[in-house]
């Protein structure tokens, strides 16, 4: 028996993030980079450190590699202790068992009871590892307690139009949940969930494990658990959020959440005592050559920059030559940006390399995403809407 723990987190992290496409071909959502020294991971393992929580399990599945080699053994995030840290886990085959993948969220967690039951939590925080924002879960534990609630969702009101992509609640005056529906064709409101869970462990424990021998679940916290509570009755709480938090499932809304860092009102401040913790080379200062033009724009460690640079997010170790111009881009770790060339509404990952005279991207476009390690040749073009696989020449 492990230390015992107050609280456990458990962050679902193993999403393949089809909709982010080229980016996502070789490792999980919340591995993509993000900020100009980020992964996406790095803000629930933070949120948890800044939490008080030092117990994390990280439930990983499609293309784990990238992401289990970033976290490691937790030490960044100071999640390396000896009773806690945080713990990389992938599905597995018990004794007797044939085993399979995670089938949905709560099978996750289901498949991870042991895991849990070694810390004797009385609390268990469920969280995605695919969203960008900054959390106290304390507070959302103590209201919680306070509530003597059996579950509590964190819930934030969402524009009518996007209602429908998320799980959308009802509540009473004391903010108990009155109804829940998991993606509502024709939502009743705008008050959704955010994928973000407190349980009292044991009460959660038996809904997990009846769920698993429900053949027709789907086994899913929105679509099965939650709904399974609520009808038997449970104390289910909303509880309200009201910093900034972006699900950065797509290129636009990833492409926007990296924009939002440039401006002063977004409700992202990366300065303030939060902090975001992250694993990163150790990089001398960015250079910048005497004919760089710099406007509202994020230039990380070890970049070399002599073209302009306009509105635009440059990760570590990023090349910009004289004359090239990037605008309205975010540009990942040790790409290269040619003499001359032109980059517009582009989210260009690690490694790829923009030759000279090269034009990606159009003002007013649709955005280009090129794949790592790709080349876009000298005087060639890439088209707005266009990606390009990792790996692949356009000549």
């Amino acid at each position: 028996m492990s230390e015992r723990k107050t609280s456990v987190a458990m962050i679902l992290a193993g999403g393949q993030g089809s909709r982010l496409g080229v980016l996502t071909r070789w490792r999980a959502k919340p591995a993509v980079p993000y900020g100009g020294k980020y992964r996406i991971i790095d803000f629930p393992l933070s949120n948890c450190t800044n939490s008080g929580i030092d117990v994390v399990g990280v439930l990983t599945q499609y293309e784990p590699f990238a992401l289990n080699s970033y976290i490691s053994n937790g030490a960044p995030w100071d999640l390396s202790t000896n009773n806690g840290g945080a713990y990389v886990l992938s599905p597995y085959t018990h004794v007797g068992d044939e085993g399979h993948w995670y089938l949905g969220t709560a099978d996750a967690i289901y498949q991870n009871i042991r895991f849990i039951d070694g810390f004797d939590p009385e609390y268990v925080v469920v969280l995605s590892g695919d969203h960008i924002y900054k959390m106290d879960y304390s507070e959302m534990i103590r209201f919680h307690q306070t509530n003597e609630a059996d579950a509590t969702i964190a819930v934030m009101p969402v524009p009518m139009e996007e209602a429908h992509r998320f799980g959308i609640l009802a509540t009473d005056e004391q903010c108990r949940v009155t109804d829940f529906v998991e993606k509502p064709a024709n939502p009743p409101s705008n008050l959704a969930s955010m994928g973000i869970y407190v349980f009292s462990w044991q009460k959660a424990r038996q809904y997990l494990i009846d769920d698993a021998a429900d053949e027709g679940s789907s086994h899913d916290f929105g679509k099965d658990v939650i709904p399974a509570m609520l009808n038997g009755d449970e104390r289910l709480f909303a509880y309200s959020f009201e910093g900034y938090w972006r699900d950065v499932g797509t290129i636009d809304s990833l492409w926007e959440a990296n924009m939002d860092l440039l401006e002063e009102d977004s409700g992202l401040d990366m300065s303030d005592g939060w902090k975001i913790f992250s694993r990163n080379p150790n990089l001398p200062a960015a250079r910048i050559g005497s004919g760089a033009t710099l406007e509202n724009c994020m230039i990380a460690e070890g970049c070399d920059v002599e073209g302009t640079v306009r509105h635009s997010v440059l990760f570590q170790g990023v090349q910009v030559a004289s004359d090239a111009t990037i605008v309205d881009s975010i540009i990942m770790a040790g790409a290269s940006i040619g003499a001359g060339a032109v980059v517009e509404r582009a989210v260009i990952a690690e490694d790829a390399c923009v030759e000279a005279g090269a034009h990606v991207g159009q003002a007013g476009g649709e955005l280009v995403v090129l794949g790592s390690d790709c080349r876009i040749c000298s005087g060639a073009s890439v088209a707005p809407g266009q990606s390009v696989e990792p790996n692949a020449a356009v000549e």
